[in-house]
């Protein structure tokens, strides 16, 4: 479990897994602009692949939280 906690395995699991695929534009971010809208449309798989490529992003929020806390 010590890959949770280590930050070169969190930011590159956030600039691969994350931002994948990169062109046009970060699947996340397409996914984020969509739920903004109002997420119409949204089906389970898409709300899965939220989770999925929002998940790195959630280890490194968590991570700087951790670390602040310890500071």
């Amino acid at each position: 479990m010590s890959f949770i906690n280590d930050w070169r395995i969190i930011i590159l699991l956030c600039l691969t897994l994350g931002l994948a695929p990169f062109f046009p534009e970060p699947h996340l971010w397409g996914k984020i602009r969509w739920i903004v809208g109002g997420a119409k449309g949204m089906a389970l798989m898409d709300w899965f692949d939220v989770l999925l490529h929002g998940f790195p992003f959630i280890l490194l929020l968590r991570k700087i939280i951790l670390y602040l806390i310890k500071k």
